[in-house]
C-alpha cells in the first residue's frame, strides 16, 4: 500500500477572513475553504470571489475547496470559479453514484485543459454521507478518476440514516467499515475519517482518531484548530512504533536469507504480512520526514 502525507483536513469558512488566516498558519496539511454548510445562501457566490483571492497568498500547506453538493445549482459554478494552478483540489460533498463522479471528473479535465493544467494534477476528494452514497461507495471507489481517496461524512450520514451519533461512535462502525473496504478494492489510499462534532471533548477526540486509524483510515476531517495537533499525532507513526518495525524488517531479512519466512522477534510472530505492515510504517515516516511533517 503506498503511503500518504495527508492526515488532517482543517475546515475553515470560505467568506471568514480571519479563520481562513488562522487556518492558514496551522500545522494542518490541508486547509478546506468551505462553499458549502458554512457559508449561508446569500453569501455563496460571493465567497467565490474571496476565495480567488486567498488562493492566491503564500501557504505552508494544501489548499482544497469544498463546493456545493451536485445536486445543488451552485456545484458548477463553484468549480468554474475555483479551479486553477493555485488550486490544490476539490472536495465534493454528497457524493451518491459513480456517475456524478464521472461528470465532475470530467468538467474538471475539460477546465484543466482550458487554463494550461496538466490532466488530473487538482485532486478530487469525495464526501460519503449519505445512504444512497452508502450503497454506491464500491461503484465509485472502482471507477476510474482521479480520485485518491475518499472521506466520511458522519453528520450528514446519521441525519440521513436517523442514527444517534454518541461519543462512542458504535453507529458508525458499519459504514466505516465500508468505507476502508471500498477504498481498498478501489485501489485508492486509506480513506479520511469524519469530523468530531464536540469541540471541547478533548479525550473523546483522542478517542476517534485513535479508533479511526485502528479500523483503517489514514486521517481525519477537522473543524478546529484544537483537533489538529492531536490528529496529527495520532496518525503518524511514533518512534517506538519506528523502532519495533525496523527491528522486525532486519530480523526477518536475516531469517530470510537463511530460507525462513516465518519467526519470532521477541516473543511476537511474523511473517510476510506482518512484515509488509512494518515496511508501510516505515515508508510513511520516511515520507512525512521528508516532506518535514515529522
Amino acid at each position: 500500500m503506498t503511503p500518504h502525507a495527508n492526515r488532517t483536513y482543517l475546515f475553515t469558512p470560505g467568506n471568514h477572513a480571519r479563520r481562513v488566516e488562522k487556518a492558514l498558519q496551522l500545522k494542518a496539511d490541508v486547509v478546506i475553504l468551505d462553499l458549502e454548510d458554512a457559508v449561508a445562501i446569500a453569501e455563496k457566490v460571493a465567497t467565490r470571489t474571496t476565495i480567488q483571492e486567498v488562493l492566491t497568498r503564500p501557504r505552508d500547506c494544501a489548499v482544497y475547496v469544498r463546493v456545493n453538493a451536485y445536486e445543488t445549482e451552485y456545484c458548477y459554478g463553484d468549480i468554474c470559479s475555483v479551479l486553477g494552478k493555485n488550486l490544490d483540489g476539490i472536495v465534493l460533498p454528497k457524493l451518491e453514484s459513480a456517475a456524478d463522479l464521472q461528470s465532475i471528473d470530467w468538467l474538471m479535465s475539460n477546465l484543466e485543459e482550458e487554463r494550461g493544467l496538466e490532466d488530473g494534477s487538482i485532486d478530487l476528494m469525495p464526501i460519503i454521507e449519505t445512504a444512497k452514497g452508502a450503497d454506491a461507495v464500491r461503484d465509485i471507489a472502482q471507477i476510474k478518476s482521479r480520485v485518491k481517496r475518499l472521506s466520511l461524512g458522519g453528520g450528514d450520514y446519521t441525519r440521513d440514516m436517523g442514527i444517534e451519533w454518541t461519543n462512542d461512535e458504535l453507529a458508525l462502525l458499519p459504514i466505516r467499515s465500508e468505507m476502508v473496504l471500498a477504498s481498498r478494492l478501489g485501489g485508492l489510499e486509506p480513506p479520511i475519517d469524519t469530523v468530531f462534532l464536540h469541540i471541547k471533548e478533548h479525550c473523546a477526540y483522542q478517542q476517534t482518531c485513535v479508533r479511526a486509524r485502528g479500523l483503517g483510515f489514514g486521517g481525519k476531517l477537522c473543524i478546529h484548530p484544537d483537533q489538529v495537533n492531536p490528529t496529527n499525532a495520532v496518525f503518524t507513526p511514533t518512534d517506538e512504533v519506528i523502532t519495533w518495525s525496523q527491528k522486525i524488517v532486519d530480523e526477518f531479512e536475516k531469517a530470510e536469507k537463511e530460507g525462513l519466512a516465518s519467526i519470532q522477534v521477541d516473543g511476537y510472530f511474523v511473517d510476510y504480512p506482518i512484515v509488509e505492515k512494518a515496511l508501510r510504517d516505515i515508508r510513511t515516516i520516511e515520507l512525512l520526514r521528508l516532506l518535514g511533517k515529522a
